[in-house]
Protein backbone atom coordinates (compact mmCIF):
# COMPACT_ATOMS: atom_id res chain seq x y z
CA UNK A 1 0.00 0.00 0.00
CA UNK A 2 1.25 3.48 -0.85
CA UNK A 3 1.61 6.15 1.80
CA UNK A 4 -0.20 9.48 1.72
CA UNK A 5 2.57 11.98 0.92
CA UNK A 6 1.78 15.45 2.28
CA UNK A 7 4.93 17.14 0.94
CA UNK A 8 8.16 16.24 -0.83
CA UNK A 9 11.22 18.15 -2.04
CA UNK A 10 14.90 17.32 -2.59
CA UNK A 11 15.64 17.27 1.15
CA UNK A 12 12.78 15.48 2.87
CA UNK A 13 9.33 13.96 2.58
CA UNK A 14 6.33 14.29 4.90
CA UNK A 15 3.68 11.58 5.12
CA UNK A 16 0.46 10.89 7.00
CA UNK A 17 1.53 7.69 8.74
CA UNK A 18 -1.27 5.13 9.15
CA UNK A 19 -1.95 3.59 12.55
CA UNK A 20 -0.44 0.15 13.02
CA UNK A 21 2.63 0.72 10.85
CA UNK A 22 6.17 0.82 12.24
CA UNK A 23 8.38 3.77 11.34
CA UNK A 24 11.32 1.39 10.93
CA UNK A 25 12.35 -2.05 12.05
CA UNK A 26 13.63 -2.24 15.63
CA UNK A 27 15.34 -4.85 17.80
CA UNK A 28 11.90 -5.55 19.27
CA UNK A 29 10.40 -6.18 15.82
CA UNK A 30 13.37 -6.99 13.63
CA UNK A 31 11.41 -9.63 11.70
CA UNK A 32 8.77 -7.09 10.68
CA UNK A 33 9.19 -6.38 6.97
CA UNK A 34 6.53 -3.69 6.54
CA UNK A 35 7.50 -0.22 7.79
CA UNK A 36 7.39 3.42 6.65
CA UNK A 37 11.08 3.36 5.67
CA UNK A 38 10.59 0.38 3.34
CA UNK A 39 7.38 1.72 1.81
CA UNK A 40 8.83 5.17 1.15
CA UNK A 41 11.98 3.71 -0.36
CA UNK A 42 9.85 1.78 -2.83
CA UNK A 43 7.45 4.68 -3.38
CA UNK A 44 10.01 7.46 -3.97
CA UNK A 45 12.86 5.38 -5.34
CA UNK A 46 15.20 6.94 -2.77
CA UNK A 47 16.73 5.91 0.54
CA UNK A 48 15.04 7.65 3.46
CA UNK A 49 16.33 8.36 6.96
CA UNK A 50 14.09 8.77 10.04
CA UNK A 51 14.04 12.23 11.61
CA UNK A 52 11.70 11.48 14.53
CA UNK A 53 9.34 8.68 15.38
CA UNK A 54 5.70 7.96 16.04
CA UNK A 55 4.59 4.90 17.98
CA UNK A 56 3.29 2.05 15.87
CA UNK A 57 -0.31 2.70 16.91
CA UNK A 58 -0.10 6.46 16.35
CA UNK A 59 -1.12 8.03 13.05
CA UNK A 60 -0.28 11.41 11.56
CA UNK A 61 2.49 13.74 10.41
CA UNK A 62 5.86 12.01 10.02
CA UNK A 63 9.05 13.42 8.45
CA UNK A 64 11.75 11.44 6.64
CA UNK A 65 14.97 12.88 5.20
CA UNK A 66 16.67 11.87 1.96
CA UNK A 67 20.22 12.21 3.33
CA UNK A 68 21.85 11.59 6.73
CA UNK A 69 22.92 15.25 6.92
CA UNK A 70 19.38 16.56 6.45
CA UNK A 71 18.15 13.98 8.96
CA UNK A 72 20.65 15.28 11.55
CA UNK A 73 19.66 18.91 10.95
CA UNK A 74 15.97 18.18 11.31
CA UNK A 75 16.44 15.84 14.27
CA UNK A 76 18.30 18.56 16.16
CA UNK A 77 15.18 20.76 15.97
CA UNK A 78 13.15 18.00 17.62
CA UNK A 79 15.86 17.35 20.24
CA UNK A 80 16.05 21.04 21.13
CA UNK A 81 12.24 21.50 21.27
CA UNK A 82 12.30 23.91 18.31
CA UNK A 83 9.31 22.28 16.64
CA UNK A 84 5.62 22.84 17.36
CA UNK A 85 3.54 19.66 17.59
CA UNK A 86 -0.21 19.23 17.87
CA UNK A 87 -1.92 15.93 18.58
CA UNK A 88 -5.50 14.80 19.07
CA UNK A 89 -6.39 11.99 21.44
CA UNK A 90 -9.37 10.32 23.10
CA UNK A 91 -9.00 9.60 26.81
CA UNK A 92 -10.90 7.93 29.63
CA UNK A 93 -13.05 10.10 31.87
CA UNK A 94 -14.03 13.75 31.87
CA UNK A 95 -10.71 15.57 31.56
CA UNK A 96 -10.27 19.14 32.76
CA UNK A 97 -11.17 21.90 30.27
CA UNK A 98 -7.48 22.73 29.86
CA UNK A 99 -4.20 22.27 31.66
CA UNK A 100 -0.47 21.72 31.59
CA UNK A 101 1.04 18.42 32.73
CA UNK A 102 4.50 19.10 34.15
CA UNK A 103 5.82 15.68 35.10
CA UNK A 104 9.40 14.45 34.52
CA UNK A 105 9.73 11.17 32.63
CA UNK A 106 12.41 8.55 33.15
CA UNK A 107 14.02 6.49 30.42
CA UNK A 108 12.30 3.16 29.80
CA UNK A 109 14.03 -0.21 29.73
CA UNK A 110 12.60 -2.08 26.76
CA UNK A 111 14.65 -5.23 26.44
CA UNK A 112 12.86 -7.87 24.42
CA UNK A 113 11.07 -10.39 26.58
CA UNK A 114 11.05 -8.18 29.67
CA UNK A 115 8.36 -5.98 31.13
CA UNK A 116 8.79 -2.26 30.53
CA UNK A 117 10.06 -0.39 33.58
CA UNK A 118 11.56 3.01 34.37
CA UNK A 119 15.28 3.45 34.90
CA UNK A 120 15.60 5.47 38.08
CA UNK A 121 17.80 8.54 37.97
CA UNK A 122 17.16 9.21 34.26
CA UNK A 123 14.20 11.59 34.70
CA UNK A 124 14.01 14.52 32.30
CA UNK A 125 11.62 17.44 32.30
CA UNK A 126 8.47 17.00 30.24
CA UNK A 127 5.51 19.33 29.78
CA UNK A 128 2.31 18.65 27.86
CA UNK A 129 -0.39 21.27 27.40
CA UNK A 130 -3.95 20.26 26.50
CA UNK A 131 -7.37 21.67 25.69
CA UNK A 132 -10.57 19.65 25.90
CA UNK A 133 -12.62 19.75 22.70
CA UNK A 134 -15.53 17.52 23.73
CA UNK A 135 -16.64 15.03 26.35
CA UNK A 136 -18.95 12.06 25.93
CA UNK A 137 -21.09 9.90 28.17
CA UNK A 138 -22.00 6.60 26.52
CA UNK A 139 -24.73 4.47 28.19
CA UNK A 140 -22.61 1.32 28.24
CA UNK A 141 -21.53 -0.16 31.59
CA UNK A 142 -17.80 -0.27 32.25
CA UNK A 143 -16.47 -2.13 35.27
CA UNK A 144 -18.45 -0.79 38.27
CA UNK A 145 -19.80 2.25 36.39
CA UNK A 146 -23.15 2.49 34.58
CA UNK A 147 -21.78 4.59 31.74
CA UNK A 148 -18.52 5.16 29.88
CA UNK A 149 -17.07 8.67 29.99
CA UNK A 150 -14.55 9.87 27.42
CA UNK A 151 -12.90 13.18 26.42
CA UNK A 152 -11.50 14.37 23.10
CA UNK A 153 -8.39 16.50 23.59
CA UNK A 154 -6.05 18.68 21.55
CA UNK A 155 -2.54 18.20 22.93
CA UNK A 156 0.69 20.19 22.64
CA UNK A 157 3.78 18.32 23.94
CA UNK A 158 6.77 20.59 24.44
CA UNK A 159 9.30 17.77 24.23
CA UNK A 160 9.25 14.38 22.56
CA UNK A 161 10.01 12.00 25.40
CA UNK A 162 9.32 8.30 24.91
CA UNK A 163 5.54 7.81 25.05
CA UNK A 164 5.22 11.31 26.55
CA UNK A 165 1.54 11.89 25.81
CA UNK A 166 0.52 8.36 26.76
CA UNK A 167 2.46 8.42 30.04
CA UNK A 168 1.36 11.93 30.97
CA UNK A 169 -2.33 11.18 30.61
CA UNK A 170 -1.92 7.95 32.53
CA UNK A 171 -0.39 10.11 35.27
CA UNK A 172 -3.58 12.25 35.21
CA UNK A 173 -5.70 9.07 35.44
CA UNK A 174 -7.05 9.87 31.96
CA UNK A 175 -5.29 7.16 29.91
CA UNK A 176 -5.70 7.03 26.15
CA UNK A 177 -8.34 4.81 24.62
CA UNK A 178 -6.79 1.82 22.85
CA UNK A 179 -3.48 2.07 24.71
CA UNK A 180 -2.35 -1.47 25.49
CA UNK A 181 0.61 -0.35 27.64
CA UNK A 182 -0.77 2.49 29.75
CA UNK A 183 -4.50 2.35 29.10
CA UNK A 184 -7.54 1.10 31.01
CA UNK A 185 -8.24 -2.54 30.20
CA UNK A 186 -11.96 -2.15 31.06
CA UNK A 187 -12.43 0.76 28.64
CA UNK A 188 -10.38 -0.98 25.95
CA UNK A 189 -12.39 -4.18 26.28
CA UNK A 190 -15.73 -2.39 25.92
CA UNK A 191 -14.55 -0.23 23.04
CA UNK A 192 -13.16 -3.25 21.18
CA UNK A 193 -16.39 -5.20 21.68
CA UNK A 194 -18.63 -2.27 20.70
CA UNK A 195 -16.70 -0.89 17.71
CA UNK A 196 -14.19 -3.61 16.75
CA UNK A 197 -13.58 -2.32 13.23
CA UNK A 198 -12.44 1.07 14.52
CA UNK A 199 -10.64 0.08 17.70
CA UNK A 200 -7.09 1.45 17.77
CA UNK A 201 -4.80 3.66 19.82
CA UNK A 202 -6.69 6.94 19.66
CA UNK A 203 -3.69 9.21 19.16
CA UNK A 204 -3.07 11.26 16.03
CA UNK A 205 -0.23 13.68 15.18
CA UNK A 206 -2.36 16.27 13.43
CA UNK A 207 0.02 19.20 12.91
CA UNK A 208 3.77 19.83 12.83
CA UNK A 209 5.75 23.05 12.35
CA UNK A 210 9.52 23.28 11.89
CA UNK A 211 12.16 25.20 9.93
CA UNK A 212 13.25 23.96 6.53
CA UNK A 213 16.79 22.56 6.97
CA UNK A 214 18.10 24.33 3.85
CA UNK A 215 16.08 27.55 3.46
CA UNK A 216 15.14 28.12 7.13
CA UNK A 217 11.58 28.83 5.97
CA UNK A 218 8.92 27.93 8.53
CA UNK A 219 6.98 24.90 7.32
CA UNK A 220 3.65 23.66 8.69
CA UNK A 221 2.01 20.35 7.79
CA UNK A 222 -1.40 19.02 8.74
CA UNK A 223 -2.66 15.44 8.52
CA UNK A 224 -6.37 14.54 8.53
CA UNK A 225 -7.75 11.78 10.75
CA UNK A 226 -7.96 8.36 9.15
CA UNK A 227 -11.29 6.65 8.40
CA UNK A 228 -11.41 4.65 11.64
CA UNK A 229 -10.84 7.67 13.86
CA UNK A 230 -13.34 9.74 11.89
CA UNK A 231 -16.00 7.03 12.11
CA UNK A 232 -15.55 6.57 15.85
CA UNK A 233 -15.71 10.31 16.57
CA UNK A 234 -18.81 10.61 14.40
CA UNK A 235 -20.46 7.82 16.42
CA UNK A 236 -19.63 9.59 19.66
CA UNK A 237 -21.25 12.91 18.65
CA UNK A 238 -24.69 11.68 19.74
CA UNK A 239 -23.32 11.07 23.24
CA UNK A 240 -21.69 14.48 23.68
CA UNK A 241 -22.07 15.80 27.22
CA UNK A 242 -22.49 19.59 27.29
Amino acid sequence: MTLDILYQDDDFVVVNKPAGLLVHRTHLAKDEEDAVVQRLRDQTGKWVFPVHRLDRGTSGVLVMAFTPDIARRLASQFAESQTEKTYHCLVRGFAEAKGIIDYPLAKLNEQKGRSRFKIEGTEKEAQTEFVRLARYEIPIPVSRYNAMRLSLLKVFPKQGRKHQIRRHFKHLLNPLVGDSCYGCRHINKVMKETWPEDFRLMLHASKLTFSHPTTNQEMTFKAPFDDSMNRLLERLVQYEHL
